[in-house]
């Protein structure tokens, strides 16, 4: 993380500082694109973390995991992109203090506009990761914004990835993802 100084919500602090962190032991899925490796970070901002919090994105489904890439891949783009290959990857994780924001109701006592979650507008999601990774918590887990899962980030500087093993990994065929899950799509 950067040496900046940040400044956090006083009331998203005292907020998160009523919540219990959770023990999370079990799979979650990452798509990875063929010749990066899977435990490389976000880059870049994205829904939860600011451009300074090196994050690791995942799902508790595999077609959550798949929605989001799938989401981020065909924005703006009037043909999809077919030449790139991906990996998808089945990771067993354990973690110690994860944030567990369950449902949208969660997420609207934290602030989030519940009309807005589905769109490219992250600055409160942004806000309360960094304020749950100063407060020392390993991650989010959160509803998908693009399928009916619920995906985990994970804090690169407070979650270590030396525990993380690879159970799976297979190639992903988006044409035929797309044709056998769109129906699950948020």
């Amino acid at each position: 993380m950067s040496g900046r100084r940040r400044f956090h919500d006083d009331r998203l602090l005292d907020a998160l500082d009523e919540l219990d962190g959770e023990i999370f032991e079990g799979t979650i899925w990452r798509v990875a694109r063929e010749g990066r490796s899977v435990f490389d970070g976000s880059r870049g901002a994205g829904r939860w973390n600011p451009s300074d919090l090196s994050v690791l994105y995942g799902s508790l489904e595999a077609d959550g995991a798949l929605s989001e890439i799938y989401f981020h891949l065909s924005r703006g783009q009037s043909v999809f992109p077919s030449r790139m290959k991906h990996v998808l990857y089945e990771l067993a994780i354990a973690t110690e203090r994860t944030l567990v924001l369950a449902d949208m109701s969660d997420l609207v006592a934290l602030g989030v506009e519940a009309a807005e979650y589905r769109n490219i507008l992250y600055g409160r999601t942004q806000e309360i990761a960094d304020a749950a990774a100063f407060m020392g918590f390993d991650g989010v887990i959160s509803p998908s914004a693009r399928y009916d899962c619920r995906n985990i980030v994970l804090f690169l500087d407070t979650f270590s990835l030396e525990s993380v093993e690879i159970v799976s990994e297979s190639p992903v065929d988006w044409m035929e993802w797309r044709s056998a899950n769109r129906a699950g799509s948020k």
